[in-house]
């Protein structure tokens, strides 16, 4: 995200809990890094000086209501007159919210922030495409050539981070935003199959599509080291998404930025070395955090 504001050249504070993992951050130009924590109101005061606009996002896997409610009581406090939330698409999308933890506890921030008396606005997107790279928990598996999820012949409709990224910079410099929400997503419903016939197409290689049991999933994932937290998140998405098999296409907000679509298949192109890596498990001992823990949760 902070990436497409270096890109733009648009200048913009980064708030950091912990430094020395936002090393590259220091690197883009325009971007002021600045360290503090969400949930000790009184370490924020300088990154939240002079601001007037703040894209609130954090991690889901530490407390997230009780850290995002904290830091919009702390901007209401420092005089911040707008906060735009990162949050999850609540509408569209056929299923139930109250199935979902995290769909849950994004609508209950949604609430305290429209109810803080802030200007607000919302941003929705959908699962990422992100997500079905190797390194990530819910990614292909390169040495096997295989996409190892318990959905049967569900269809998702997968966002781009990129696309959301360029509305997320766009709904900073832009007024006019104030008590709206926009949800996204890709522009294809897509099955786990023509997901792997994607990946096959971009990079040369057979990938497939194994549709195992939701309980051999969550147990392999058990085995690679994934917390119960994480478990207990997947087995509700999986149940949920074999319920309710239809995922909507919602387009108006790429049209309402001027942002063009990208396709699964432009996606799969693009990161068509990446999908060919030899990676490790995301969350497993010494892998990278996974796209859908970092920004929101984003497998559905």
């Amino acid at each position: 995200m902070v990436q497409e504001f270096a890109r733009q050249n648009v200048p913009v504070r980064a708030l950091v809990r912990n430094p020395d993992k936002a090393r590259k951050l220091h690197r883009l130009p325009r971007v002021e890094v600045v360290e503090g924590d969400m949930l000790r109101p009184e370490t924020l005061t300088a990154a939240l000086r002079g601001v007037e606009r703040v894209l609130l996002i954090s991690s889901e896997r530490e407390r997230m209501p009780e850290t995002q409610c904290t830091f919009i009581d702390a901007a209401k406090a420092a005089g911040v007159p707008h906060i735009v939330k990162y949050s999850s698409r609540e509408s569209g999308v056929g299923f139930d919210i109250d199935s979902f933890t995290r769909t849950r506890e994004h609508r209950d921030i949604e609430r305290h922030l429209e109810a803080s008396g802030l200007a607000w606005t919302h941003l929705r997107p959908s699962q990422f495409m992100e997500v079905y790279l190797p390194g990530t928990l819910t990614g292909v598996d390169p040495r096997r050539r295989e996409l190892r999820i318990p959905i049967g012949d569900s269809r998702l409709s997968p966002v781009a981070i990129e696309d959301v990224a360029k509305v997320a910079v766009a709904l900073m410099t832009s007024d006019g935003h104030e008590g709206r929400a926009y949800d996204m997503t890709g522009p294809e419903a897509l099955t786990m199959k023509e997901v792997v016939e994607r990946i096959s197409e971009a990079t040369g290689t057979a990938f497939r599509h194994v549709e195992l049991s939701p309980e051999d999933k969550l147990r392999e994932s058990a085995e690679a080291g994934i917390p119960e937290p994480t478990i207990r998140i997947l087995r509700e998405l999986f149940a949920e998404r074999r319920r309710r098999p239809e995922s909507h296409v919602l387009l108006d907000t790429h049209r309402t930025f001027g942002v063009r679509p990208t396709s699964f298949a432009e996606f799969a192109r693009r990161h068509a070395e990446a999908f060919l890596a030899d990676a490790a498990p995301t969350s497993a001992p010494g892998g990278r955090e996974a796209p859908w823990d970092a920004h929101g949760n984003r497998w559905w």
